[in-house]
């Protein structure tokens, strides 16, 4: 099962999102062809790929036939069930493997496996009622955060407590259901470590990059991060570990806080490429795209050197409220890049593309991307 999958075989991709979408661009660049399965059709990964599956993610005899048709299967995000990842794997390699989505895709035993291999995390518990919820809020403190143990990115989910008068309406809030509270942290900054792992256990990361966050979506990531030398090893090492224990294959994100103390605290996993690794698809020789396409398959990793300081912003669909964006104008902007995937529809809060700017520093890069994506409007 760890043969070498040729450039020629058929990849497959479980969901159909952006991600999926710039994967395809990778994988068909390398001469691989690209099969996407999801409940929608003519999806941003569809547009690009060889063939579209319209399929329920519990399907699992559709599940099974997408197998059969390709030569190794990956995920595009990490809410697939882990049923689907057993019954893709019946027939052919899935990787990252379905244990590694399963201790990912859910928060309270994310933290729990963070906890118990001792990866540093921040105060926490996993709660599944009102009183358990109380018990949790007395013993960690406020102000603090219940997010939903499943399902739940870019802040949806998340409540924040600052008082005991919160506790019974935000467990309203969540629906009931397990949850995770945690203890808000006193952080100076969001940064994020994207890795790949190989079959043969090589790595590769792409250093730190730093983040902003706008309503709990992110909105510009920065590479290099502005931050301590020593904390950006100590992060590495961390992501490292964390992928050796999931003896993970292909690319992972791990999401940190930098306290004010200086200290680093693994944040969320995201089991998959990442919105923050999106600049790497200019801004590296390997993107983290064409490195996943790299690890699933067998084939050596790839350098990651990031050849300029580069900013990624993202396009959500409120840049669409007063008509088409001014792309000529975004663009004359100098060394930006634009990114759009594929979507009809600019809702706002939806991601629909993100533009990213290489300069000679940071700050260059950063006033680059902000000024192209503020002319658009």
């Amino acid at each position: 099962m760890n043969r070498i999958i040729q450039p020629g075989a058929t990849l497959g991709v479980l969901g159909s999102g952006q991600l999926g979408r710039m994967f395809a661009i990778a994988a068909r660049r390398m001469g691989y062809r690209v099969h996407t399965l999801s409940p929608g059709v003519d999806t941003p990964t569809g547009q690009v790929a060889d063939a579209e599956v319209e399929a329920d993610y519990d399907d699992l005899d559709a599940i099974r036939a997408f197998a059969r048709g390709v030569d190794v299967i990956t995920f595009e995000f990490e809410n697939v069930s882990t049923a689907a990842a057993d019954a893709a794997a019946e027939i052919v390699s899935v990787r990252p493997s379905g244990h590694a989505l399963h201790v990912t895709q859910q928060r309270a035993r994310e933290k729990s496996f963070l906890a118990l291999k001792g990866f540093p995390v921040t105060p926490h518990a996993a709660v599944e009622s009102l009183d358990e919820l109380t018990a949790a809020v007395d013993r960690i403190g406020l102000p603090a955060i219940l997010k939903t143990a499943s399902f739940g990115y870019d802040g949806k989910g998340q409540h924040r407590l600052t008082s005991p008068l919160d506790v019974e309406p935000v467990w309203a809030l969540v629906g009931h259901q397990t949850a995770i509270l945690e203890k808000v942290v006193d952080f100076s900054l969001e940064f994020s470590v994207v890795a790949a792992r190989g079959l043969d256990g090589g790595f590769a990361h792409y250093g730190a990059i730093e983040n902003a966050h706008r309503h709990h979506i992110l909105d510009v990531s920065v590479a290099p991060a502005r931050m301590p030398e020593a904390a950006v090893t100590e992060a590495v090492a961390v992501t490292r570990a964390i992928m050796d224990e999931l003896e993970y294959v292909g690319v992972l994100c791990v999401e940190f806080f930098l306290t004010a103390d200086g200290r680093i605290l693994v944040n969320e996993i995201a089991p998959r490429p990442h919105n923050s690794g999106h600049l790497t698809f200019d801004a590296c020789i390997t993107s983290q795209f064409e490195q996943q396409v790299r690890a699933i398959c067998g084939l050596p990793l790839g350098a990651t050197t990031l050849l300029r300081p580069a900013a990624m912003a993202n396009l959500l669909g409120d840049v669409w409220a007063k008509g088409e964006p001014k792309w000529d104008a975004a663009l004359a902007v100098p060394d930006v890049k634009l990114h759009l995937y594929g979507k009809s529809d600019p809702r706002p809060g939806r991601k629909m593309g993100h533009l990213t700017a290489m300069a000679d520093t940071t700050a260059q890069a950063i006033q680059h991307v902000l000024a192209a994506r503020d002319v658009l409007v």
